[in-house]
């Protein structure tokens, strides 16, 4: 792939008509939304259109110029990002976000969207990176979402939702993703689990798409290629959008969009539910 290529698949900045905007009485801003992973891709995006929404939203992230950054972006465009340092290793930092955001509003909306990536072989992968992905991308999720449910069967109604960040891995595997084809199937595990116990106040849904233009899937397209023996070109074109009907990418705010969407009164109904954007990649072939 040659380096004009490349630049096409940069992470594409948010523009606020790109937003989707929905009228809902609980988008306020004395009400809060936590979002993870909010200093790049989907999780800045996601903190931005809810932010433009109208919600306050306090961004988690490990790196904090970065997660600066976001609230600037969402200041540029009307909305409030408040960030708050956090390593989502440690459970007194996830202790400590939610008592943060407590001091903003009421909590009513949490997004479990951080994650990293490492592409090995099940008898090469590193112990020591299934167990950091995992308390990044599943125990935090979990650990986050029994730290805010209180809050939000506390505010107003009573009522809240969970929206978790899965995948087309949520619905396949593909090879050398094991641990990543693992949390995603749990994220869907908990975020039905959260419905059953939520009694329709505190709903939960999780969102699954293809790729998007994000740093996390565009840093493992080396990997891939190495992996496979294939071009980075051939990893774009056959390994990531090969099953796809559409051959491009999705852009970081076409998610967020469906955060927004979930959180919703338009997304009532959506109790423990997925929302499987992926161009067709698994429904088709």
């Amino acid at each position: 792939m040659n380096q004009a290529r490349w630049v096409e698949l940069q992470e594409p900045l948010i523009h606020r008509e790109e937003v989707l905007v929905i009228p809902d009485p609980y988008f306020h801003a004395r009400n809060v939304a936590v979002v993870t992973g909010a200093a790049s891709g989907i999780g800045r995006a996601t903190a931005i259109a809810l932010a433009v929404n109208g919600l306050t939203v306090v961004g988690l992230d490990i790196d904090e110029n970065r997660g600066r950054e976001t609230g600037e972006a969402a200041q540029a465009l009307g909305g409030r990002v408040l960030f708050v340092r956090t390593d989502l290793t440690r459970d007194e930092d996830l202790r400590n976000s939610v008592l943060q955001a407590q001091k903003y509003g009421a909590i009513k909306f949490l997004a479990n969207i951080a994650g990293i990536q490492h592409i090995n072989s099940i008898e090469d992968f590193p112990m020591e990176r299934y167990d950091r992905m995992q308390r990044i991308m599943l125990r935090a999720p979990f650990y986050l979402s029994k730290l805010c449910i209180p809050q939000m069967k506390t505010s107003e109604n009573g009522t809240g939702a969970v929206g978790n960040m899965s995948s087309v891995h949520g619905h396949m595997v593909t090879k050398n993703k094991p641990v990543y084809n693992i949390i995603k199937f749990g994220l869907r595990g908990l975020t039905q689990s959260i419905a059953a116990e939520g009694e329709g106040k505190i709903r939960s849904f999780s969102v699954s798409t293809g790729f998007v233009k994000t740093p996390l899937a565009l840093k493992q397209i080396p990997d891939q290629a190495r992996q496979r023996e294939i071009t980075p070109e051939e990893v774009v074109t056959e390994v990531m959008m090969g099953r796809s009907r559409v051959k491009e990418m999705m852009a970081p705010i076409e998610v967020g969009n469906l955060f927004v969407l979930g959180f919703s009164h338009v997304g009532n109904y959506l109790v423990g539910g997925d929302l499987l954007f992926d161009g067709g990649m698994v429904k088709t072939y």
